[in-house]
Protein backbone atom coordinates (compact mmCIF):
# COMPACT_ATOMS: atom_id res chain seq x y z
CA UNK A 1 0.00 0.00 0.00
CA UNK A 2 1.31 3.45 -0.93
CA UNK A 3 1.64 6.00 1.88
CA UNK A 4 1.18 9.74 1.39
CA UNK A 5 2.27 12.21 4.06
CA UNK A 6 0.21 15.42 3.81
CA UNK A 7 1.40 18.40 5.83
CA UNK A 8 -1.39 20.69 7.01
CA UNK A 9 -0.25 24.22 7.81
CA UNK A 10 -2.78 26.03 9.97
CA UNK A 11 -5.51 24.57 12.14
CA UNK A 12 -8.00 27.40 12.41
CA UNK A 13 -11.59 26.81 11.33
CA UNK A 14 -10.77 25.87 7.73
CA UNK A 15 -7.64 23.92 8.61
CA UNK A 16 -9.43 21.89 11.26
CA UNK A 17 -12.20 21.16 8.77
CA UNK A 18 -9.65 19.87 6.25
CA UNK A 19 -8.00 17.75 8.95
CA UNK A 20 -11.30 16.15 9.92
CA UNK A 21 -12.20 15.59 6.28
CA UNK A 22 -8.88 13.91 5.54
CA UNK A 23 -9.37 11.62 8.51
CA UNK A 24 -12.89 10.71 7.40
CA UNK A 25 -11.66 10.01 3.84
CA UNK A 26 -9.01 7.52 4.92
CA UNK A 27 -11.19 4.37 4.64
CA UNK A 28 -12.18 5.39 1.11
CA UNK A 29 -8.55 6.01 0.18
CA UNK A 30 -7.37 2.74 1.74
CA UNK A 31 -9.79 0.92 -0.56
CA UNK A 32 -7.85 2.50 -3.42
CA UNK A 33 -4.56 1.25 -1.99
CA UNK A 34 -3.51 4.54 -0.41
CA UNK A 35 -2.83 5.37 3.23
CA UNK A 36 -2.68 9.05 4.18
CA UNK A 37 -0.74 10.30 7.17
CA UNK A 38 -1.69 13.75 8.41
CA UNK A 39 1.11 15.99 9.67
CA UNK A 40 0.19 19.28 11.38
CA UNK A 41 1.94 22.54 12.16
CA UNK A 42 0.76 25.99 13.24
CA UNK A 43 2.31 29.07 14.85
CA UNK A 44 -0.07 28.40 17.75
CA UNK A 45 2.00 25.35 18.66
CA UNK A 46 0.23 24.23 21.84
CA UNK A 47 -3.18 24.33 20.19
CA UNK A 48 -1.90 22.58 17.06
CA UNK A 49 -0.32 19.84 19.18
CA UNK A 50 -3.66 19.29 20.90
CA UNK A 51 -5.49 19.11 17.57
CA UNK A 52 -2.91 16.65 16.24
CA UNK A 53 -3.25 14.42 19.29
CA UNK A 54 -7.02 14.42 18.98
CA UNK A 55 -6.80 13.32 15.34
CA UNK A 56 -3.99 10.83 15.77
CA UNK A 57 -1.82 13.03 13.54
CA UNK A 58 1.85 13.96 13.87
CA UNK A 59 2.77 17.43 15.15
CA UNK A 60 5.71 19.45 13.80
CA UNK A 61 7.03 22.65 15.32
CA UNK A 62 7.65 24.35 11.94
CA UNK A 63 6.99 24.07 8.23
CA UNK A 64 10.69 23.50 7.60
CA UNK A 65 10.89 20.60 10.05
CA UNK A 66 7.90 19.08 8.27
CA UNK A 67 9.64 19.45 4.90
CA UNK A 68 12.91 18.08 6.27
CA UNK A 69 11.06 15.03 7.61
CA UNK A 70 9.90 14.00 4.15
CA UNK A 71 6.40 15.36 3.74
CA UNK A 72 4.90 14.52 0.32
CA UNK A 73 2.53 17.49 -0.10
CA UNK A 74 1.52 20.69 1.67
CA UNK A 75 -1.99 21.90 2.48
CA UNK A 76 -2.01 25.61 3.37
CA UNK A 77 -4.91 26.85 5.49
CA UNK A 78 -3.36 29.92 7.10
CA UNK A 79 -4.11 33.64 6.85
CA UNK A 80 -4.04 35.24 3.41
CA UNK A 81 -0.86 37.25 3.90
CA UNK A 82 1.16 34.10 4.67
CA UNK A 83 0.15 32.31 1.45
CA UNK A 84 2.91 33.56 -0.89
CA UNK A 85 5.85 32.59 1.34
CA UNK A 86 4.34 29.20 2.16
CA UNK A 87 3.67 28.48 -1.53
CA UNK A 88 7.27 29.47 -2.25
CA UNK A 89 8.49 27.07 0.44
CA UNK A 90 6.50 24.28 -1.13
CA UNK A 91 7.69 24.80 -4.70
CA UNK A 92 11.30 25.28 -3.51
CA UNK A 93 11.06 21.79 -1.98
CA UNK A 94 9.43 20.45 -5.19
CA UNK A 95 6.25 19.61 -3.30
CA UNK A 96 2.69 19.67 -4.59
CA UNK A 97 0.80 22.44 -2.77
CA UNK A 98 -2.86 22.99 -2.01
CA UNK A 99 -3.56 26.54 -0.80
CA UNK A 100 -6.82 28.08 0.25
CA UNK A 101 -7.78 31.13 -1.80
CA UNK A 102 -6.51 33.70 -2.51
CA UNK A 103 -2.99 33.24 -3.85
CA UNK A 104 -1.91 36.51 -2.21
CA UNK A 105 -3.32 39.58 -0.51
CA UNK A 106 -3.88 41.33 -3.86
CA UNK A 107 -3.33 40.65 -7.53
CA UNK A 108 -0.17 42.74 -7.78
CA UNK A 109 1.43 40.61 -5.08
CA UNK A 110 0.26 37.43 -6.81
CA UNK A 111 1.60 38.15 -10.31
CA UNK A 112 5.31 37.67 -9.54
CA UNK A 113 4.43 34.50 -7.62
CA UNK A 114 2.73 33.12 -10.74
CA UNK A 115 6.00 33.65 -12.60
CA UNK A 116 7.93 31.84 -9.87
CA UNK A 117 5.51 28.90 -9.94
CA UNK A 118 5.82 28.65 -13.72
CA UNK A 119 9.63 28.90 -13.65
CA UNK A 120 9.81 26.10 -11.07
CA UNK A 121 7.19 23.95 -12.83
CA UNK A 122 5.40 24.13 -9.50
CA UNK A 123 2.29 22.11 -8.77
CA UNK A 124 -0.12 24.40 -6.93
CA UNK A 125 -3.88 23.90 -6.58
CA UNK A 126 -5.98 26.74 -5.14
CA UNK A 127 -9.06 26.07 -3.02
CA UNK A 128 -12.16 27.13 -4.93
CA UNK A 129 -14.36 24.34 -3.65
CA UNK A 130 -17.48 25.18 -5.65
CA UNK A 131 -15.85 23.51 -8.67
CA UNK A 132 -16.48 20.21 -6.85
CA UNK A 133 -20.07 20.81 -5.75
CA UNK A 134 -22.54 18.38 -7.34
CA UNK A 135 -24.93 21.13 -8.47
CA UNK A 136 -22.29 23.23 -10.19
CA UNK A 137 -20.81 20.12 -11.82
CA UNK A 138 -24.21 19.17 -13.23
CA UNK A 139 -24.81 22.73 -14.45
CA UNK A 140 -21.48 22.61 -16.30
CA UNK A 141 -22.37 19.24 -17.81
CA UNK A 142 -25.66 20.68 -19.10
CA UNK A 143 -23.97 23.81 -20.42
CA UNK A 144 -21.25 21.86 -22.21
CA UNK A 145 -23.83 19.49 -23.70
CA UNK A 146 -25.84 22.41 -25.08
CA UNK A 147 -28.93 21.53 -23.03
CA UNK A 148 -29.35 25.12 -21.79
CA UNK A 149 -28.63 26.72 -25.15
CA UNK A 150 -26.83 30.03 -25.30
CA UNK A 151 -26.81 31.94 -22.02
CA UNK A 152 -28.64 35.24 -21.91
CA UNK A 153 -28.21 35.96 -18.17
CA UNK A 154 -26.97 34.58 -14.87
CA UNK A 155 -27.65 35.52 -11.25
CA UNK A 156 -25.27 34.43 -8.49
CA UNK A 157 -26.08 34.74 -4.79
CA UNK A 158 -23.80 34.30 -1.78
CA UNK A 159 -25.54 35.08 1.49
CA UNK A 160 -24.02 34.44 4.91
CA UNK A 161 -26.58 33.85 7.64
CA UNK A 162 -24.64 36.10 10.01
CA UNK A 163 -21.48 38.20 9.70
CA UNK A 164 -18.03 37.09 10.86
CA UNK A 165 -16.17 39.03 13.53
CA UNK A 166 -15.32 42.66 12.89
CA UNK A 167 -11.67 41.69 13.30
CA UNK A 168 -11.98 39.30 10.37
CA UNK A 169 -13.94 41.79 8.27
CA UNK A 170 -11.26 44.44 8.78
CA UNK A 171 -8.62 42.09 7.33
CA UNK A 172 -10.77 40.36 4.67
CA UNK A 173 -10.11 42.79 1.85
CA UNK A 174 -13.81 43.49 1.42
CA UNK A 175 -17.00 41.57 0.71
CA UNK A 176 -16.19 41.03 -2.97
CA UNK A 177 -12.76 39.57 -2.23
CA UNK A 178 -14.00 37.46 0.67
CA UNK A 179 -17.33 36.12 -0.66
CA UNK A 180 -18.09 37.06 -4.26
CA UNK A 181 -14.70 35.88 -5.50
CA UNK A 182 -16.15 32.36 -5.38
CA UNK A 183 -18.97 33.46 -7.69
CA UNK A 184 -16.50 35.14 -10.02
CA UNK A 185 -14.44 31.95 -10.19
CA UNK A 186 -17.38 29.65 -10.79
CA UNK A 187 -18.87 31.91 -13.46
CA UNK A 188 -15.57 31.88 -15.38
CA UNK A 189 -15.25 28.11 -14.92
CA UNK A 190 -18.79 27.33 -16.02
CA UNK A 191 -18.83 29.54 -19.09
CA UNK A 192 -15.20 29.35 -20.16
CA UNK A 193 -15.47 33.11 -20.73
CA UNK A 194 -13.57 36.00 -19.20
CA UNK A 195 -15.30 38.78 -17.27
CA UNK A 196 -14.19 42.05 -18.87
CA UNK A 197 -16.13 44.72 -16.93
CA UNK A 198 -17.77 45.12 -13.54
CA UNK A 199 -19.99 47.79 -12.01
CA UNK A 200 -20.63 47.54 -8.27
CA UNK A 201 -22.83 49.08 -5.61
CA UNK A 202 -23.09 48.35 -1.90
CA UNK A 203 -24.93 49.27 1.28
CA UNK A 204 -24.68 49.08 5.06
CA UNK A 205 -27.84 48.52 7.08
CA UNK A 206 -26.46 46.12 9.67
CA UNK A 207 -23.69 46.55 12.24
CA UNK A 208 -22.22 50.05 11.76
CA UNK A 209 -18.88 48.52 12.71
CA UNK A 210 -18.72 46.93 9.27
CA UNK A 211 -18.88 50.35 7.64
CA UNK A 212 -16.35 51.69 10.13
CA UNK A 213 -14.02 48.86 9.09
CA UNK A 214 -14.25 50.10 5.49
CA UNK A 215 -16.56 47.39 4.18
CA UNK A 216 -20.21 46.96 3.21
CA UNK A 217 -22.59 44.30 4.47
CA UNK A 218 -24.37 43.88 1.13
CA UNK A 219 -23.03 44.38 -2.39
CA UNK A 220 -24.09 43.81 -5.99
CA UNK A 221 -21.83 43.49 -9.04
CA UNK A 222 -23.06 43.70 -12.63
CA UNK A 223 -20.68 41.63 -14.76
CA UNK A 224 -20.09 41.72 -18.51
CA UNK A 225 -18.38 38.77 -20.21
CA UNK A 226 -16.16 38.92 -23.29
CA UNK A 227 -19.03 37.76 -25.52
CA UNK A 228 -21.42 40.38 -24.13
CA UNK A 229 -23.33 38.05 -21.79
CA UNK A 230 -24.36 39.73 -18.54
CA UNK A 231 -24.61 38.42 -14.99
CA UNK A 232 -25.15 39.73 -11.50
CA UNK A 233 -23.44 38.61 -8.30
CA UNK A 234 -24.91 39.67 -4.97
CA UNK A 235 -23.43 39.02 -1.54
CA UNK A 236 -24.60 39.80 1.96
CA UNK A 237 -23.58 39.19 5.56
CA UNK A 238 -27.20 39.18 6.80
CA UNK A 239 -29.23 36.46 5.13
CA UNK A 240 -31.33 35.55 8.15
CA UNK A 241 -33.11 32.66 6.42
CA UNK A 242 -29.84 30.70 6.35
CA UNK A 243 -26.64 30.35 4.38
CA UNK A 244 -27.69 30.83 0.78
CA UNK A 245 -25.51 30.05 -2.22
CA UNK A 246 -27.36 29.76 -5.54
CA UNK A 247 -26.80 30.36 -9.21
CA UNK A 248 -29.50 30.82 -11.84
CA UNK A 249 -28.42 30.15 -15.41
CA UNK A 250 -30.97 31.21 -18.00
CA UNK A 251 -30.47 30.17 -21.59
CA UNK A 252 -32.23 30.05 -24.92
CA UNK A 253 -33.40 26.46 -24.26
CA UNK A 254 -33.70 26.04 -20.50
CA UNK A 255 -33.08 27.51 -17.04
CA UNK A 256 -31.21 25.66 -14.30
CA UNK A 257 -30.65 26.66 -10.68
CA UNK A 258 -27.75 25.46 -8.58
CA UNK A 259 -28.43 25.32 -4.83
CA UNK A 260 -32.20 24.88 -5.07
CA UNK A 261 -33.14 21.95 -2.83
CA UNK A 262 -34.94 21.08 0.40
CA UNK A 263 -32.34 23.01 2.41
CA UNK A 264 -32.58 26.21 0.37
CA UNK A 265 -32.70 29.34 2.53
CA UNK A 266 -35.93 30.75 1.10
CA UNK A 267 -39.71 30.48 1.36
CA UNK A 268 -42.40 30.81 -1.27
CA UNK A 269 -44.92 33.65 -1.02
CA UNK A 270 -47.41 31.61 -3.07
CA UNK A 271 -50.39 30.00 -1.34
CA UNK A 272 -50.09 26.30 -0.55
CA UNK A 273 -46.42 25.95 -1.50
CA UNK A 274 -44.43 24.16 1.21
CA UNK A 275 -41.14 23.79 -0.64
CA UNK A 276 -38.50 23.80 0.71
CA UNK A 277 -39.39 21.74 3.77
CA UNK A 278 -35.87 21.14 5.15
CA UNK A 279 -33.74 23.11 7.59
CA UNK A 280 -31.50 25.62 5.86
CA UNK A 281 -27.73 25.44 6.15
CA UNK A 282 -26.26 27.89 8.63
CA UNK A 283 -22.66 28.07 7.37
CA UNK A 284 -20.67 27.59 4.19
CA UNK A 285 -18.96 24.56 5.74
CA UNK A 286 -22.33 22.80 5.97
CA UNK A 287 -23.41 23.94 2.50
CA UNK A 288 -20.24 22.68 0.83
CA UNK A 289 -19.37 19.70 3.00
CA UNK A 290 -19.35 17.30 0.06
CA UNK A 291 -17.47 19.73 -2.16
CA UNK A 292 -14.69 20.21 0.38
CA UNK A 293 -14.21 16.44 0.63
CA UNK A 294 -14.21 16.02 -3.14
CA UNK A 295 -11.70 18.86 -3.41
CA UNK A 296 -9.25 16.99 -1.16
CA UNK A 297 -9.68 13.78 -3.13
CA UNK A 298 -8.94 15.78 -6.29
CA UNK A 299 -5.79 17.19 -4.70
CA UNK A 300 -4.59 13.73 -3.74
CA UNK A 301 -5.22 12.55 -7.30
CA UNK A 302 -3.29 15.59 -8.55
CA UNK A 303 -0.39 14.75 -6.21
CA UNK A 304 -0.37 11.18 -7.54
CA UNK A 305 -0.40 12.38 -11.15
CA UNK A 306 -3.85 10.88 -11.82
CA UNK A 307 -5.47 14.13 -12.97
CA UNK A 308 -4.73 17.65 -14.16
CA UNK A 309 -4.79 20.61 -11.79
CA UNK A 310 -8.50 21.32 -11.14
CA UNK A 311 -7.92 24.94 -10.06
CA UNK A 312 -4.68 26.60 -11.07
CA UNK A 313 -3.16 29.70 -9.45
CA UNK A 314 -3.80 31.55 -12.74
CA UNK A 315 -7.52 30.80 -12.51
CA UNK A 316 -7.61 31.93 -8.89
CA UNK A 317 -5.80 35.19 -9.68
CA UNK A 318 -8.20 35.83 -12.58
CA UNK A 319 -11.11 35.59 -10.13
CA UNK A 320 -9.26 37.83 -7.67
CA UNK A 321 -8.71 40.39 -10.42
CA UNK A 322 -12.49 40.58 -10.90
CA UNK A 323 -12.92 40.98 -7.12
CA UNK A 324 -10.33 43.78 -7.08
CA UNK A 325 -12.14 45.53 -9.92
CA UNK A 326 -15.48 45.16 -8.14
CA UNK A 327 -13.98 46.66 -5.00
CA UNK A 328 -12.58 49.54 -7.05
CA UNK A 329 -15.96 50.14 -8.71
CA UNK A 330 -17.63 50.10 -5.30
CA UNK A 331 -15.28 52.87 -4.12
CA UNK A 332 -15.33 54.98 -7.29
CA UNK A 333 -18.93 54.49 -8.39
CA UNK A 334 -17.98 53.83 -12.02
CA UNK A 335 -17.61 50.66 -14.13
CA UNK A 336 -14.14 49.15 -14.15
CA UNK A 337 -12.58 47.28 -17.10
CA UNK A 338 -10.69 44.10 -16.27
CA UNK A 339 -7.45 43.18 -17.97
CA UNK A 340 -6.62 39.48 -18.39
CA UNK A 341 -4.03 37.85 -16.16
CA UNK A 342 -0.72 37.83 -18.10
CA UNK A 343 0.33 34.43 -19.38
CA UNK A 344 3.62 33.13 -17.98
Amino acid sequence: MKTLNIGLIGVGRIGTMHANNLNSLRPQLVERGLDVNLWITDVAADYARTVAEGLGASFFDSVQSMIDSGVDALLIATGTMTHPDLIRAGIAANLPVFCEKPVAGDVEAALPLLEEIAAANGRVQIGHQRRFDAGYLDAKRRLDAGDIGWIHSMRAITGDMFPPSLEFIASSGGLFRDCSVHDFDILRWLTGKEIVEVYAKGSNNGDPGIGAAGDVDTALAVLTFEDGTVATAIATRYNGAGHDVRLEIQGSKDTVVVGLDEKSALHSAEEGITFPSGTAHQTFIERFDGAYRAELVAFIEYVLGERENPCSPWDAVAASRVADAAQESLLTGVPVSIAPVPAV
